[in-house]
């Protein structure tokens, strides 16, 4: 039943899958593990300044924002908030993918404006990149910024860009040379969500929510200042969040992070004293060592990253296998519920329904949309047989 696939140990530690294997993670005494546990001793309901303060919301960020950290101390930090209960800033598109993108490349005047309150969550962001007939395809978009003394002045039409509706800033994508190759005449810009000309529109799921939604640019004038990067670096910008994108879009809850993990169902799995069945027996079987298997992969670009490097196909490849276990993990939990999955997942409450029962069948709803956004499964299978595995590019017309 939905209801017996509820988490059953929120705020808990949890095992990590394959704990029996030597990880050669640093031990529960470690001084760098015991120093997080004093923090939040001292500050055990942490709100979101403090936790930027202590440079805990993303650590491996350099000071101020950050604490330099290394790939172990971000683990280490992680694993301790978790522990402790800590509730993390909610800003995935700010924190994941703006925030890299403008360390990669912003002016020093627009890292010390935006990455403070974008910690804090004081201040949430979009992504302003697909449009209708420019999304997998995403170097041939046509909204287009035009230069006006201090101002670009941008009109055109974005589309799927999530909380919108919410947002403070977007990062935006738009064409300010037309007369060069399409991949070299785009530009990157932080775009404030209050300009007069904004028209944001929601698009409804069937899983009854609307965090999707179409956004109109009609001669909306951003400051000159707001440009990231020089003219025409667009390309290889969008690149940078693109890839950051691919890498956390899958993290956390099995829908982007959104609604519950992996660790849920097999938490629920046990609780209910396994599966009877062989066939769906085996279905959990082949959950159970994806999920470990995404955890080793998680690793490994988490310690490319840190050590310097920006994430590769490695991000493509995470997306592909996380987006399609999530998609597998949620139709097995509607398979488990059997005919009472169709009763459930009214989103009219809130974002999962009247409770933790309903986050399963929103899931499973929601779950459809996991091989479409941030680059379609096609997109990604694309850039792993060209960048990894050797294969001649694709022919387009």
């Amino acid at each position: 039943m939905w209801q017996s696939l509820a988490p059953t140990r929120r705020g808990s530690r949890r095992v990590i899958y394959g704990s029996e294997v030597d990880f050669e993670l640093p031990a529960s005494d470690d001084p760098r593990r015991l120093a997080v546990r004093a923090w939040i001793a001292d500050h055990p309901h942490p709100d979101a300044a403090t936790l930027a303060g202590a440079g805990y919301v993303a650590p491996h960020w350099p000071a101020p924002w950050g604490l330099g950290a290394d790939a172990e101390l971000q683990l280490i930090i992680a694993e301790e908030l978790e522990a402790g209960g800590v509730e993390m800033v909610d800003n995935p598109i700010g924190i994941g993918w703006a925030a890299p993108t403008l360390l990669h490349a912003g002016t020093d005047a627009q890292l010390q404006r935006y990455l403070r309150p974008l910690l804090t969550g004081e201040e949430f962001w979009c992504q302003l990149f697909s449009e209708p007939e420019a999304g997998s395809d995403l170097s041939s978009l046509t909204t287009k910024a035009v230069r006006d003394g201090d101002e670009w002045v941008v009109t055109g039409q974005k589309v799927w860009s999530t909380w919108a509706d919410r947002s403070a800033f977007g990062i935006l994508l738009a064409r300010t040379d037309p007369d060069v190759p399409k991949h070299r005449g785009i530009s990157y810009f932080i775009c404030p969500m209050d300009r007069p000309g904004i028209d944001i529109r929601p698009i409804k799921e069937m899983s009854g929510g609307h965090h999707f939604n179409e956004v109109f640019l009609d001669e909306v004038r951003i400051p000159a200042e707001n440009l990231v990067g020089a003219p025409g670096d667009g390309w290889k910008l969008a690149r940078v969040t693109l890839g950051n994108e691919r890498v956390s879009l899958s993290s956390g809850g099995v829908c982007w992070g959104m609604g519950p993990t992996s660790d849920d169902f097999f938490d629920a799995v046990r609780s209910e004293d396994g599966v009877s069945d062989p066939v769906l027996r085996q279905r959990a079987a082949e959950m159970y060592i994806e999920s470990f298997l995404l955890q080793l992969h998680n690793r490994k670009i988490l310690s490319q990253t840190l050590a310097g490097a920006e994430p590769g196909p490695e991000a493509s490849l995470k997306k592909l296998m996380a987006d399609e276990h999530g998609q597998r993990i949620t139709d097995l939990a509607a398979d488990l519920c059997g005919a009472q999955a169709m009763l459930a997942g009214d989103e009219r409450s809130g974002v999962f329904g009247g409770g933790d029962h309903d986050q399963w069948p929103w899931a499973q709803l929601f779950a459809r949309a996991l091989t479409v956004g941030g680059g379609t499964t096609q997109v990604q299978r694309n850039i792993l047989a060209e960048r990894v595995l050797g294969l001649p590019r694709e022919l387009t017309s």
